[in-house]
């Protein structure tokens, strides 16, 4: 926090207290700054440099110190540390959050233009008095922060900045809109409540006692695609595989997660090769839950279920392979658990089952690599294939908004989640760089911008709180902005290679991956099919109901509500967001709203 009107020197139980809100990111080490105008905290997760890694690390060069608060890793840091060797450079440990602080002293703001990897960070200038904030190129780490009363507060998450007095947790109409026009969505610039603010993915902000700037320091461009269609997929096999061995730097015991679909098994057949070279076995994990075998329904968004494709590929690259089943009356509890990680509804069951598995791993790694961003990037989504979702004019994994609106309350229901939602569309849609492709292509690189923006972030936002609430860090090599940079050139006819979804990433892992699995038709990520499950939250959301004091019941219109739950949410005829998020995950949404709205002492304010 930055305070240029006053000393804020005295503020440490303040301090204190907002960075043990983020003790589960960090559970092995704590740090304090602490200036006239300027305190920092940090809650460290040891990964890499045990000994000299701790923050927040100061450094001085020519009487002038700098000082860093850095949740994330550089996948570059041997490169970027020679350079700086280099330039006249000395370091003290092998840690990336040196490397990085010393990176801004060389370069200044263009630091963002060396360095490759997943970060939020916070540098203090003591000199210039200057606070710099940055965060990664796709979104993958999160940054918050809020300025109030001659208050500049940031922090990982929203937790950590309620803590402090001027912070209310308000929400006003734009914050409605967020939560049920595009939840569990958000804009990338909005934190749902009233004066809290996220910096978006690709922005880093200056803040002075005479200035405040944001900038975005990476796009997306369209550039003229050279490479035949061979070449293509032989340099996006590189980029990949790149990635992936640049992530598998650690000091502590390090995972892959394992569904067997194609995203997750090229990421655990390239660690597992480099695990092999230096004699040791992957551990791998997958996700099940109890009674699926039983209940499992196969559907054109769901065509299969990952056991037999897990136990394919743990085969075939020699992994130790651990499978989580979860049970489906913990899965229904741990919805509180996942409002507590996000700080506000999320994905209901698709968050609380991730937030049970990165538990249950958390027992035996502190890392693990995960297989998200390649169908937002290759073009994995029905969206992408079906004209009548790729051409409908609003966001393709939420277009139930007419049924989103009948969900409020009527003292509420003047609200125009339509006309926001749409906003926010159109906003997106205008600054998608389309050069001068022609019109199928031009709505095809409108849609995988769209993608990146808004449903990657989502999920990438998912996978962070999910697994930093249980001391997890969880790597994403898909979302490596070389690759992105450069499947978002690649024409259409070779995306879809052989007609398939994510045909070009398909040609490039050939010899890599079984060809059974290569070609397997993709499915998501999986969910419960048990009833057990659907009748937990049917009977909490009754609770609700039938409770007066539930703050959710002055949002929402009960009686659509309880048609809705009576129908174990059939009534509910469009996915509520995306294709995992059908009927029963929309109880579980709201129960989550309720939780949050009781848990945080939400105040609405229209």
């Amino acid at each position: 926090m930055v305070n240029y009107k006053q000393d804020i020197s005295d503020e440490g139980l303040l301090l204190n207290r907002m960075t043990q809100t983020l003790h589960k990111r960090g559970p092995d080490a704590s740090g304090y700054y602490v200036s006239e105008h300027a305190m920092m905290g940090h809650r460290r997760l040891v990964v890499v440099d045990p000994a000299g890694g701790g923050q927040p690390m100061k450094k001085t060069i020519d009487d002038n110190t700098y000082t860093i608060v850095y949740n994330g890793e550089l996948y570059n840091t041997d490169d970027v540390r020679n350079t700086l060797v280099q330039m006249g450079f000395e370091f003290e440990s092998y840690s990336d959050t040196e490397v990085l602080l010393a990176a801004y002293i060389a370069w200044d703001v263009w630091c963002v233009n060396y360095i490759n990897g997943i970060f939020s960070f916070a540098i203090w200038d003591e000199e210039r008095e200057r606070l710099f904030l940055c965060r990664d190129h796709l979104g993958v780490k999160p940054l918050y922060y809020m300025q109030k009363d001659d208050w500049m507060i940031f922090g990982s998450e929203i937790k950590a900045i309620m803590q402090h007095p001027v912070a209310e947790p308000i929400i006003d109409e734009t914050g409605i809109c967020e939560i049920f026009g595009l939840g569990p969505a958000h804009s990338l610039d909005n934190g749902v409540f009233k004066d809290v603010k996220q910096l978006p993915p690709a922005h880093w902000m200056v803040y002075q006692q005479d200035s405040f700037r944001i900038e975005e320091y990476w796009k997306l461009e369209v550039n003229e695609h050279t490479d035949d269609e061979n070449e293509t997929g032989e340099h996006v096999r590189e980029l990949l595989t790149d990635a992936i061995k640049r992530q598998l730097v650690s000091d502590v015991p390090i995972c892959t997660f394992l569904s067997g679909g194609l995203d997750s098994s090229v990421i655990s057949a390239v660690a597992s090769k480099e695990f092999s070279k230096r004699g040791e076995r992957l551990n791998t994990y997958s996700i099940d839950y109890e009674g699926n075998s039983q209940f499992y329904k196969a559907s054109d968004f769901q065509p299969t279920s990952d056991d037999a494709w897990v136990d394919i590929m743990a085969d075939h690259i020699g992994s130790n392979h651990h499978r989580v089943v979860l049970n489906n009356n913990e899965l229904v509890a741990a919805l509180q658990d996942a409002v507590n990680a996000t700080d506000m509804p999320g994905m209901a069951d698709i968050d609380s089952s991730l937030f049970l598995f990165c538990k249950e791993v958390r027992k035996d790694a502190t890392v693990a690599l995960s297989g998200e961003c390649a169908d937002e990037i290759f073009g994995g989504y029905p969206w992408y294939l079906r004209e009548d979702l790729a051409y409908d004019n609003t966001f393709p994994w939420s277009g139930a908004i007419k049924e989103r609106q009948s969900l409020l309350n009527k003292d509420i229901s003047h609200i125009d989640l339509d006309g926001y939602v749409q906003s926010k569309y159109e906003d997106t849609v205008k600054k998608a760089p389309v050069g001068d492709s022609k019109d199928k292509d031009a709505r095809m690189k409108k849609l995988f911008y769209l993608n990146i923006k808004w449903f990657m972030t989502t999920l990438l936002t998912r996978k962070d709180r999910m697994s930093m609430a249980t001391s997890l860090e969880v790597r994403v090599p898909f979302a490596d902005h070389r690759l992105v940079e450069y499947a978002f050139n690649i024409p259409r006819e070779y995306l879809f290679y052989g007609s398939r979804e994510k045909g070009i990433l398909r040609k490039a892992l050939n010899g890599i991956l079984p060809q059974d699995i290569l070609w397997r038709k993709k499915s998501p990520y999986p969910k419960t099919f048990n009833p057990q499950y659907i009748k937990g939250v049917r009977t909490w959301m009754e609770e609700i109901l039938s409770d007066n004091k539930s703050p959710v019941l002055d949002l929402i219109d009960v009686d659509t509500i309880k048609k809705i739950v009576d129908t174990e949410g059939r009534s509910f005829k469009r996915p509520w967001f995306g294709q995992l998020m059908t009927g029963p995950q929309l109880i579980a949404y709201l129960i989550q709203l309720d939780i949050w709205l009781r848990r945080y002492k939400v105040k609405v304010s229209l």
